[in-house]
């Protein structure tokens, strides 16, 4: 279950294990606005008022606004699939 305002982390892992060149426009845009707006709520919600599951989704897809490549990205590029 994800905190009010989040994306799941069952989503998150969803969204990052489908590789981007089989994704239609729609979820691309999908992704990028859901992407903003978790990352918006995580910025905003305290810490100590997070699940555990947020946490470890925060951690695995690291805040957009930093200018480090989150691990999931990082696996992606490795693999070939990402956009980098």
């Amino acid at each position: 279950m994800s905190d009010t305002g989040r994306q799941s982390l069952t989503d998150k892992v969803g969204a990052a294990v489908k590789p981007d060149s089989e994704k239609s426009t729609t979820e691309h845009i999908g992704d990028k606005f859901k992407g903003k707006s978790d990352s918006a709520a995580s910025s905003v919600q305290p810490e100590s008022q997070k699940s555990y599951t947020q946490k470890a989704g925060d951690a695995f897809s690291s805040n957009s606004d930093q200018n480090e490549p989150s691990m999931t990205q990082k696996a992606k590029n490795a693999l070939g699939l990402g956009e980098d």
